[in-house]
């Protein structure tokens, strides 16, 4: 998932993407407490694209105060 493919979403899209890693990255966490996780990497790559979705979040919730301010 690169960010550039993030940008183009709106905010409910990226909500939606958030609960699925979180949901995910749960998943994993789960599988790895047990000793049964198959691909150690992915949870690393899980915790990445959450703070990918979560900085594109944000940058709307920035760009939206300023609209908002120059108003």
């Amino acid at each position: 998932m690169k960010a550039s493919e993030l940008k183009d979403k709106s905010r409910d899209e990226l909500l939606e993407e958030l609960v699925g890693l979180r949901r995910e990255q749960f998943n994993l966490r789960m599988q790895q407490a047990i000793g049964q996780m198959a691909r150690p990497d992915q949870y690393r790559k899980v915790r990445k694209n959450i703070a990918r979705v979560k900085t594109v979040l944000r940058a709307q919730d920035i760009a939206a105060a300023k609209q908002e301010s120059a108003s």
